[in-house]
């Protein structure tokens, strides 16, 4: 039997029990959490460590981080182009193989350079190209539930900031930061090569099925065609040319920003405001209880209400951990921090996946989500150079953390003017 055979026939046996695209968001889910090796909370453990053995500043690493962070964006337009292209499933295996190797050789780093090269190489593949092959799967597989799928499948982030903090830190303690990333490339192989050879499809429409598990096939009475179509979207450049694309991405580049910041320094300011980094890295876990507790509102939320509304509740989310962070000074404010932020990353990542289908449809997201998250991700790679520089001079972060506060503030009123984008071509949105 050929591994095309069993993946079908496994297709068939669960679809006589269940909807395919549940196994289809389980296995995004799990990509979702085998990108943390390249997201900043899992950096954030590694910072100290790091700067003491290469006698690195938090200004020379996080410039590397931010620099590295913004060239890795680059490419992100070409990764949605080859998913449209090639599917996600081939994409995603090839990135899986090498994110793997990409960890074991950060963990030789032996200065600067090498260090910014890995920084780039983590990012790129994990927060960028894996994330955007595990939402790319999910918009084909979900249309009218598309948020309630985008919330649990993210609710693989939420576990990642549960997990890779502690399980680093305690890596760290017992065999040193360089082999701790060795462990973290051989965990990547074995939790999503298995799931992505026999399990993943890219598209229901090619086993017969359709998004959401509906049965009968949409006719043209149906009022919704044009949204659930795998043949309705629209183009990049036609994207572009609507007031709506940039409005999600000012929005969208604004929380990469400063939810990144907030990650990729979150153990050096709490042991500057006198915590230990045992607590700052246990805050996570915390964070991430909030977000696996409040991410499925958040994605039903989207479902039910105006997309503006719940993007300006977000950003008030931002906003206020901002401002806690600036404020934490024990126990009790860390974990008023804490769970602020837990609901702030339920917002973040559940409206990563969920703005660009919502608004340009299916047929090419792949391209439009590339270039969508390297928006992203250049905010990300802007993020921490603000707290990094302003520490450096300053010796204090907490300044600059109610400056930047201001940010989400201005991306708040940008949203409320966000509306359904036109095209001569197109009478409908997804």
């Amino acid at each position: 039997m050929t591994l095309e055979n069993l993946r079908r026939k496994i297709v068939k046996s669960v679809s006589n029990y269940i909807f395919y695209g549940w196994i289809i968001l389980l296995i995004a889910a799990v990509g979702i959490f085998v990108s943390g090796p390249g997201q900043s909370h899992t950096f954030s453990v590694f910072i100290s460590p790091i700067s003491k053995d290469l006698n690195l500043s938090a200004t020379a690493i996080s410039s590397a981080y931010g620099l590295a962070t913004l060239v890795a964006a680059l490419g992100l337009p070409m990764v949605g182009r080859l998913v449209d292209m090639h599917g996600a499933r081939r994409v995603m295996g090839t990135v899986v193989v090498l994110l793997g190797f990409a960890c074991i050789a950060f963990g030789f780093a032996p200065g600067l350079v090498w260090l910014a090269f890995g920084f780039g190489a983590l990012r790129f593949l994990a927060q960028g190209s894996l994330m955007l092959n595990c939402t790319n799967i999910i918009s084909h597989w979900f249309s009218r539930k598309r948020g309630v799928a985008m919330g649990l499948m993210l609710l693989g982030f939420a576990v990642s900031m549960a997990i890779h903090p502690p399980v680093c830190q305690w890596l760290i303690e017992q065999v040193g930061w360089r082999q701790a990333w060795f462990w973290l490339g051989v965990s990547t192989w074995l939790l999503m090569l298995p799931l992505i050879l026999i399990l993943l499809h890219n598209a229901p429409e090619a086993l017969n099925l359709h998004p959401d598990g509906i049965k009968a096939e949409l006719t043209s009475d149906d009022a919704d065609v044009g949204k659930h179509s795998a043949e309705f979207g629209f183009t990049l450049n036609e994207a572009l040319k609507t007031s709506t694309f940039y409005i999600v991405g000012a929005g969208l580049c604004t929380l990469s920003m400063l939810v990144t910041s907030l990650h990729f320094f979150q153990v050096p300011i709490f042991e500057h405001q006198g915590l230990s980094p045992v607590i700052a890295a246990w805050m996570f876990p915390l964070s991430a209880v909030v977000a696996v507790i409040t991410q499925p509102f958040v994605g039903r939320s989207l479902d039910k209400y105006p997309t503006p509304r719940v993007f300006l509740v977000a950003l008030a989310t931002l906003f206020g951990s901002l401002v806690s962070m600036a404020f934490v000074s024990d126990l009790l404010t860390a974990l008023i921090y804490a769970i602020i932020f837990g609901l702030n990353n339920a917002f973040n990542i559940t409206l990563f996946g969920y703005m660009w289908p919502r608004y340009f449809g299916r047929k090419h997201i792949g391209s439009i989500q590339g270039t969508g998250q390297m928006i992203g991700v250049v905010g990300a790679s802007l993020g921490p150079l603000p707290l990094g520089i302003a520490f450096d001079l300053f010796g204090d972060y907490q300044f600059m953390l109610l400056t930047l506060a201001g940010l989400p503030i201005i991306a708040g009123v940008l949203t409320q003017f966000l509306k359904e984008p036109t095209s001569a071509e197109k009478d409908y949105v997804s």
